[in-house]
């Protein structure tokens, strides 16, 4: 199992959602973000000066079976990629375990239903 961590910009959130569906993925957590990156640059808004280093994005966050993995990421860098720089990044983090707690599945399997096996 892997855990994908991706941020991106949030003007290509509802085309990731999208993507990630169309390959199966059908349960993932996001959250608003804030970051800092390379660029500097400040921004003129009716004559103040605002710095637009601190960027706002949006964090993917989810969990699958080694399977599922490359069609995940592939997923998630389709449907994010402009081609400039701020396009975001995407982790992938080794999980050692997983537990559904209503049943106490373990592994793998506490990830989606054994009926639906794909």
């Amino acid at each position: 199992m892997k855990k994908i961590e991706a941020i991106i910009r949030k003007t290509k959130f509802e085309q990731v959602k999208n993507a990630l569906l169309e390959a199966d993925i059908e349960w993932f957590s996001y959250y608003n973000v804030r970051g800092n990156g390379k660029a500097r640059q400040g921004r003129i808004y009716r004559g103040v000066v605002y710095d637009t280093s601190s960027i706002e994005r949006i964090l993917v966050s989810l969990v699958v079976r080694d399977k599922n993995v490359d069609r995940a990421v592939n997923a998630i860098m389709n449907a994010a990629r402009t081609g400039e720089i701020g396009d975001g990044r995407i982790f992938v983090i080794p999980i050692e375990n997983a537990i559904r707690i209503r049943t106490g599945e373990n592994g793998d399997i506490a990830l989606y239903n054994a009926e639906n096996e794909k």
